[in-house]
């Protein structure tokens, strides 16, 4: 979902004498398909899919569809209830009995809501086009079908089991999640592994783990009065200088702590509060003790553990050693979980790096997990072997700005065909 990218692309050079004559027949398909792949990826991205636009996001679902039908995919629409206001998941399955079973994952929707400017997809030079969603992650998607496409000319699809899961809501997952993800969840517990197809970070690495994101509210009362009364016994400090003693012991004692942001998205202070989901709107005056004050913000973390003791933490600084004549008081919201680092996606991501070694990429190592951002991957992590960061690489996600690398493209998409083809073998 959210990642800095450094990209580091190392030319293809192929180590023919490694690769079997399926292996040549599926890269040099790839290649000789690629002016489809890119038609594919353009006429995705030039529609809007912002989480909320249910009709667009619905759009891309049905052009996925109309691929992956011609695959020998059976595909279904999985709708979720009308309250949560998402358009839904579209999930495409072949079964068998040979290979791994595989469980692969990308998202119809992007950050760019209907109401914002469109950019449609341009080529910017040889190399670089920029969209909505090119990298986050319409190029992962379209990958994942060039490389199933490779795969199904040469007949190495039959009679093995795969279900591509493209969700409609990972930008702004529906609440709630028990809901939302019920189903991605349940169908991922019967394969072997998943692979997610998000931005690569670079090249040459993948990710074993990311970290989790939770929501958090802080509440906070004081005592209004005269401004000239703060500070003395009657009227003690008001609820602004009371958050503000809470916010700065979270920068304290949490900035410094490896793998754990705490964000502060909104803050508001005043006699009155307006609060309506995360908007927050503020009556008050220079000469008013502030009554309430308010802060929104996100809590990342790489595991179970480290959420709990940094929650367990934050409750007893709100608390504890109030200001005089304040109280506070904190809320948490479910995210997305961490993906913590294991042996088990240590062991997948061995078979992508000898792929890539193979292929002449070169060897891939494990991505920082301070680099990525939470991804639905993380929802399945405790069931079965991850590996994530598949995708293409660009930068600038979830800015006007977002591109996707095109000469590194082709060479991903082929890497990739030819680590499905070994895990279905």
């Amino acid at each position: 979902m959210k990642y800095f990218l450094f990209l580091v692309f190392f030319p293809f050079c192929l180590s023919a004498q490694l690769l079997d004559l399926e292996s040549k027949k599926l890269i040099e398909f790839n290649k000789t398909d690629h002016n489809n792949t890119l038609k594919l990826l353009e006429e995705v991205a030039n529609i809007n899919s912002g989480t909320h636009n249910i009709k667009g996001v619905s759009k891309v679902g049905e052009l996925f569809i109309r691929e992956l039908k011609s695959l020998g995919f059976k595909t279904e629409w999985i709708s979720l209830p009308d309250s949560l206001k998402r358009a839904g998941h579209l999930v495409a399955t072949r079964e068998g009995t040979k290979g791994k079973k595989l469980f692969l994952i990308g998202h119809l929707d992007t950050v760019f809501e209907e109401n914002m400017p469109f950019a449609p997809f341009k080529y910017l030079n040889d190399s670089t086009a920029s969209g909505q969603g090119v990298s986050d992650m319409k190029g992962g998607d379209v990958m994942i079908i060039a490389s199933l496409k490779a795969l199904e000319r040469l007949k190495l699809l039959d009679d093995r089991h795969i279900t591509v899961y493209f969700t409609g809501d990972e930008e702004s997952a529906g609440r709630p999640l028990t809901v939302s993800r019920k189903d991605f969840i349940d169908r991922a517990k019967s394969h072997d592994l998943a692979l997610a197809y998000e931005t690569t970070v670079a090249v040459n690495v993948a990710t074993t783990a990311r970290r989790g994101i939770g929501g958090w509210k802080l509440a906070v009362e004081g005592r209004q009065g005269h401004s000239a009364g703060v500070f003395n016994q009657m009227s003690g400090f008001g609820a602004i200088y009371e958050m503000s003693r809470i916010l700065d012991t979270f920068r304290k004692e949490f900035s410094k702590e490896e793998y754990l942001t705490l964000n502060v998205g909104l803050i508001a202070g005043g006699s009155d509060l307006n609060q309506e989901n995360e908007q927050l709107g503020v009556l008050g005056k220079s000469n008013i003790i502030a009554r309430q004050a308010s802060a929104i913000g996100d809590l990342r973390y790489l595991s179970k553990t480290q959420e709990a003791k940094t929650r367990a933490r934050m409750r007893e600084i709100v608390s504890t050693n109030n200001l005089h004549k304040t109280k506070a008081s904190i809320s948490f919201e479910e995210g997305i979980p961490a993906m913590p680092p294991s042996e088990k996606n240590n062991e997948v991501l061995k078979i992508f790096s000898q792929v890539s070694q193979d292929f002449g990429l070169g060897a891939v190592t494990a991505c920082d997990p301070g680099l990525r951002g939470a991804g639905d991957i993380a929802y399945v992590a405790d069931y079965l072997p991850c590996l994530d960061g598949l995708g293409a690489a660009g930068y600038g996600a979830h800015s006007p700005s977002e591109t996707i690398d095109l000469k590194s493209y082709l060479s991903l998409i082929q890497r990739n065909t030819l680590f499905l083809y070994r895990l279905l073998k």
